[in-house]
């Protein structure tokens, strides 16, 4: 009999990805024996793409890419770019559910900030059912979790890096290479963006 494979998904807009996505993948992977990490690039990021200006899919997947490399464990996902719209995670877990006929425990890697949020996620409820969250942050606590949720604590060292700050480090004319590697740093040089 096939063993249950444990599967984290690290989902988001990876605009651009950067060190902290690795560390969060690294410690999951670690503290919950996951067979494999999961990164899985948004389409249509909804909860964002009203309120900024979202790089081309094609392109966030591609740095995605670059910064993961051949890093064994760890699987760059299209998913949600090839099945086009607005992205939401549960179409995501369910297709997971599908191609496993079910021998698969899903864990969502999480921010605080995104773990706090759950309640307006898109299907919530079904969702809950399906997944457990594991939240990368050492001040949160089970007071914290939404109501109904599986939830674990992710222990690790705070990072504190975010996409934005990335972007207008670039905009600044600031280096980032520290921040992202070199392979995404030549990528976004390249390509000229956040300029």
């Amino acid at each position: 009999m096939k063993m249950v494979e444990r599967v984290g998904i690290v989902g988001g807009t990876f605009d651009p990805p950067h060190f902290g996505h690795l560390a969060i993948a690294n410690a999951a992977t670690e503290a919950l024996q996951l067979t494999e990490v999961r990164f899985v690039v948004a389409n249509d990021p909804w909860q964002k793409s009203g309120d900024q200006r979202v790089t081309a899919a094609k392109i966030r997947l591609k740095m995605v890419q670059a910064l993961v490399g051949e890093a064994e464990k760890f699987v760059v996902s299209d998913s949600e770019i090839r099945r086009g719209g607005p992205s939401y995670t549960i179409d995501t877990v369910e297709e997971l559910h599908e191609e496993s006929m079910g021998k698969i425990q899903i864990s969502l890697i999480l921010g605080a900030d995104a773990a706090g949020g759950l309640g307006s996620w898109y299907r919530a409820e079904e969702l809950r059912e399906m997944v457990q969250i594991v939240v990368a942050d050492r001040a949160w606590s089970d007071r914290d979790v939404p109501k109904g949720w599986r939830f674990q604590r992710l222990e690790m060292e705070s990072i504190d890096i975010s996409s934005s700050t990335i972007r207008e480090r670039v905009s600044e004319g600031k280096t980032i290479r520290d921040l992202v590697g070199e392979p995404v740093n030549s990528f976004i040089e390249n390509s000229g963006l956040y300029r």
